[in-house]
């Protein structure tokens, strides 16, 4: 079975947000394992300077980096990344599960992801050139995950 991990940084406070992962997480497990690993934000001052905000790009994408399984396949949600219809993300999902057993997403935390780490990516994704909350994002990623697994299987989801 397709296991895929989603890294990312920070703990969701938002009882909504954490019912419709765990809603989503329900949902996957009839098409893959799915493990969340939530690494700690560190703390965003209200006046940064760029240096105080590259070193925590650096430290949280570094956190990132160092959970990240040897042999998986690494896509990072990023608003440069290629931006796909579910349809077409439904079969570059299909695709990567061809070749790979074991798919990481990547979500960063509010300053986004380092050079570094975005290098290691195998792709990068976008849901939306519109910015949102990092932990909103989680929950887009999921019900376009499970989408994308009701389209493989022609069944119907509407939802």
């Amino acid at each position: 079975m397709l296991h895929i991990d989603l890294i990312c940084i920070g703990k969701l406070k938002e009882s909504y947000l954490k019912n419709a992962i765990l809603e989503y997480s329900k949902r996957l497990s009839k098409y893959c394992v799915l493990n969340i690993i939530e690494l700690p934000d560190e703390k965003v001052p209200a006046i940064l300077n760029d240096s105080e905000k590259n070193q925590i790009i650096e430290k949280e994408s570094n956190c990132i980096l160092s959970h990240i399984k040897e042999n998986s396949y690494v896509i990072a949600l990023d608003l440069n990344g290629k931006q796909y219809s579910s349809e077409e993300f439904s079969k570059k999902m299909e695709s990567y599960t061809f070749s790979h057993s074991h798919i990481t997403f990547l979500i960063g935390g509010t300053l986004g992801m380092s050079q570094t780490l975005l290098d290691k990516a195998n792709e990068l994704i976008s849901f939306s050139k519109m910015t949102f909350p990092h932990q909103l994002i989680r929950v887009f990623l999921l019900e376009q995950l499970f989408r994308s697994f009701k389209i493989q299987n022609n069944e119907t989801y509407h939802h």
